[in-house]
């Protein structure tokens, strides 16, 4: 299709930058092909990796989240540029292959600062998440929340069961502790974000024996924060917790990303009229759902719009999408593609 391809690699994280044009405004989508784990492959109906499809659906780990997206977006490209010789704007594809794994060298940040270091700006940015809810196309997201995730260690004083005298137990200390950060209404978020959530993700203690009180107690758990917290106060109330009730402790903080909303209208607006006109209907707007690699482009100032197909399997088994849904989906970047071009 003629586009100037560029790997950006680090360590062993593989990204493609592809970009095509020389002259106005830049529109860049924005995808990730790696996937998260399969879970236990004997619960899959078919196998995880081999894109069976069974009554128009094509099953497997990550054909909605989203290389199914991936494929929608590469046919909508070629169909636009048969048809349309002369560009009006720049495009680019900007592929990641670490966007479901913890923080490290690689990641799309250390991408979009060698953009911003070579002079690039990335004026639109469509994400390809599984946005949808019902229908293809029903919901686009304009933001999302950030991430704030924790590991604790509540210490204890480990010994027999027999002489609770002698022990200190972080479970039960644990348990108040869960029971005063559920209670906590956190902020009453505002009329673009949902309130800030707080989970408990994983709890691991004891020593698998039965006659042995442990010692501590490590606790996995995250944040989901709108615009009205931050990670200072996030941090300063979980602690405020954790010293009321006389706990001793350790804690490990990670930032994931921070909370980031795309106001101005115009890439929105496109975005809507192409859903409208393909499907008839008009999406909702909101920012719901995780976290996706358009957080670390509110950098550059771009305007981000995720729209992809729907979300009901991802990450579960039997991960599967719907081949008619990538059809219309083709077809609604199709005629995006036209909007940005004529306008």
């Amino acid at each position: 299709m003629g586009f100037k391809c560029e790997r950006i690699d680090y360590d062993n994280v593989e990204n493609l930058y592809a970009v095509l044009g020389n002259e106005g405004p830049l529109m860049c989508f924005l995808g990730h092909t790696d996937v998260v784990p399969t879970g236990p492959v004997e619960n899959w109906s078919q196998p995880p990796f081999s894109a069976v499809t069974i009554d128009g659906h094509m099953y497997g780990r990550g054909t909605a989240d989203m290389k199914g997206n991936i494929a929608a977006y590469l046919l909508a490209l070629k169909d636009f540029l048969s048809t349309n010789p002369t560009l009006n704007y720049r495009l680019a594809v900007l592929l990641t292959s670490n966007e479901e794994g913890e923080p490290e060298d690689g990641k799309i940040d250390v991408i979009i600062k060698k953009f911003m270091d070579d002079g690039e700006h990335i004026d639109f940015c469509l994400v390809g998440e599984p946005s949808s809810n019902k229908k293809v196309g029903d919901t686009i997201r304009i933001g999302r929340r950030g991430s704030l995730s924790g590991t604790l260690k509540v210490l204890g004083k480990q010994g027999h069961v027999a002489y609770p005298e002698k022990v200190e137990n972080p479970i039960f200390t644990s348990a108040k502790l869960i029971s005063e950060l559920e209670s906590i209404t956190w902020d009453e978020g505002n009329e673009h974000f949902q309130p800030t959530s707080f989970q408990i993700s994983n709890i691991k203690s004891g020593t698998g024996a039965t006659n042995v009180v442990p010692g501590v107690l490590e606790m996995m758990f995250n944040f989901r924060f709108c615009s009205e917290s931050n990670e200072a106060y996030l941090k300063e109330t979980f602690e405020a917790v954790l010293k009321k009730l006389n706990l001793k402790y350790e804690v490990e903080w990670v930032l994931s990303g921070l909370p980031y909303l795309t106001e101005k209208k115009y890439f929105i607006e496109q975005i809507v009229d192409s859903v409208k006109s393909i499907t008839g209907y008009e999406p909702i707007i909101n920012n719901g759902g995780g976290t996706s690699d358009g957080r670390f482009l509110q950098v550059m100032g771009s305007e981000i719009v995720e729209l992809g197909p729907l979300n009901e399997t991802i990450h579960k088994t039997d991960e599967n999408v719907s081949l008619q849904d990538l059809e219309t989906l083709k077809g609604i970047y199709t005629n995006l593609l036209e909007r940005l071009n004529s306008n």
